[in-house]
């Protein structure tokens, strides 16, 4: 299975819901956890878009025996992993109950906020005066960026947050940080996605679409 570790190639099987061609994916780790007889419990680490059965298969034509995933167990994905937060859909249907009755408690405690989900991904904060034309959908221009995280290239993920660190929306960077730190004027990232309700910060501008 340590032949796996790496750099991959993968052509996605036949029942798939993206183009069969050939494509490159990571594997981090391979970990073996348990063996009786011809079945095999591991974990694996590896870039978004792998196909697991398929390592499964290409690691039985290795072995010369042939092989086939049985069941697939995500136990992370991006920051979130299993641990004693863990809520089954029994106490998430109760949490629910509850807010309907006005107790909103309880459904707190299990739903996470949706900055959470980009705890992992390069931040930009920018400006109170640049919220609500970013809600509306106007691109990221350097004059609106307040702090930034290092290390963001050209065409990566963003998240776009407010001072107070809410998220704003998500976007593509068109800048490295450096770029974004010394330069003066031009777009840094493109809005693909608008998260936070136009209006919850006051529009400091008047129509059209705008730069932020």
């Amino acid at each position: 299975m340590n032949e796996f570790v790496g750099e991959i190639y993968q052509r996605p099987p036949l029942r798939s819901s993206v183009k069969r061609q050939v494509r490159k994916r990571k594997i981090y780790y391979i970990k073996d956890l348990e063996v009786q007889g011809q079945y095999v419990l591991f974990r694996v680490g590896c870039q978004a878009g792998t196909y697991i059965r398929k390592l499964c298969f290409d690691a039985g034509e290795v072995l010369g025996s042939g092989a086939h995933m049985v069941e697939l167990r995500r136990t992370r994905t991006g920051p979130f992993q299993e641990n004693e937060n863990l809520v089954t859909l029994y106490d998430l249907s109760y949490a629910y109950t509850l807010f309907e009755q006005k107790d909103e408690s309880y459904i707190r405690k299990i739903v996470q906020p949706v900055e959470n989900a980009l705890s992992l991904t390069p931040k930009i904060f920018v400006r109170d005066s640049a919220v609500d034309a970013l809600c509306h959908g106007a691109d990221l221009a350097l004059p609106g960026v307040l702090r930034l995280h290092s290390g963001i290239k050209p065409k990566n993920v963003v998240g776009v947050f407010t001072q107070k660190e809410e998220l704003v929306a998500i976007a593509r960077s068109l800048m490295s940080s450096d770029e974004m730190m010394n330069k003066d004027h031009g777009i840094a990232a493109n809005i693909e996605r608008v998260v936070m309700t136009a209006g919850t910060y006051p529009s400091m501008w008047r129509s059209g679409r705008k730069q932020a």
